[in-house]
């Protein structure tokens, strides 16, 4: 499990997850100084969007980012998910080597 106590620092565009149902597409990218800006854009944000935005913002704050821009596309995606795809795309958008995706 990707789990960090340093800063890190997005390095450029991460992308994770699908359009499909009880998905989420989180894309990441540089807010240099500007601290965490989230948009979050979801079919059921009346519901559930303050546990969807509450989700995004403490995975990322257990990764140590500071800053960064994120735009979430949720199609009902449980809590598990949605913190999968935010890990993916943090690892992708800041070079963490840190998952074995290729077979030896």
């Amino acid at each position: 499990m990707l789990m960090l106590q340093e800063r890190v620092k997005i390095e450029e565009v991460g992308i994770a997850g699908t359009c499909e149902s009880s998905d989420i597409t989180i894309h990441i990218e540089k807010n240099d100084g500007r601290g965490i800006e989230l948009e979050l854009k979801s079919t059921v944000e009346n519901q559930f969007g303050k546990q969807i935005k509450k989700v995004i913002l403490e995975t990322l704050h257990e990764l140590g980012i500071e800053d960064a821009l994120v735009v979430a596309k949720d199609k009902g995606a449980l809590d598990c998910t949605i913190r999968a795809r935010v890990r993916t795309a943090v690892s992708r958008a800041a070079h963490l080597d840190c998952f074995p995706w290729e077979a030896k």
